[in-house]
């Protein structure tokens, strides 16, 4: 039986986060990293601020120099990723930088239309067909709830007040925070993009 639940936090309840530690890791999942305040919708070791962002960070504003998370926003429904966006420009600082690994759809179709079994993570024993495979692979088997591409996310981001974004490579960044990269993965499957504040 589950423990007894708590109401969520709200903006105004801000948690003992520690001065010194000025980068964000939202969406850690059961991956926090160390020397990052981590932050996920579940509670874990390692997980400082256990909420969910639709109803705001308990941090007061800008309070971070950067903020990652790497496939994280493609599990927020839709018509909720502009407040999502929005919500973590809040965090940062002037000119502080968000960056996003998020599943690459652009990416999946090519491969999917080229014939590209390699490319997709799914094993035959799963899904045989190449189709059921994209889908598999684009959903994460139902926990992606929303498909994106760099585009897409370009215009949401432009939409939730950020004023510079752009497309950045596996472990690359423009930003003068070089410690951002430290949480890219997947770049088979992946596209990056950082917004700044």
């Amino acid at each position: 039986m589950d423990g007894p639940t708590t109401a969520p936090a709200t903006r105004r309840e801000q948690p003992a986060v520690a001065a010194a530690n000025r980068r964000l890791h939202w969406a850690c999942g059961s991956r926090p990293a160390p020397g990052w305040t981590n932050s996920d919708l579940k509670p874990g070791p390692g997980v400082e601020l256990a909420c969910d962002i639709r109803h705001g960070l308990p941090l007061p504003d800008d309070s971070f120099d950067y903020v990652a998370s790497m496939h994280g926003l493609q599990e927020i429904p839709c018509l909720e990723l502009v407040p999502v966006l929005r919500e973590l420009r809040r965090v940062l600082k002037p000119a502080g930088v968000l960056r996003l690994g998020l599943p690459d759809l652009d990416r999946a179709i090519r491969a999917y239309v080229e014939n590209d079994r390699g490319y997709f993570l799914i094993a035959d024993e799963e899904v045989e067909s190449l189709a059921g495979k994209l889908s598999v692979q684009m959903t994460w088997y139902g926990n992606s709830r929303t498909l994106l591409t760099y585009d897409f996310v370009a215009e949401l981001a432009g939409k939730a007040g950020f004023a510079e974004i752009r497309r950045s490579r596996y472990r690359e960044t423009a930003s003068p925070y070089p410690g951002i990269v430290e949480l890219d993965n997947r770049p088979k499957e992946s596209f990056f993009v950082e917004a700044v504040k």
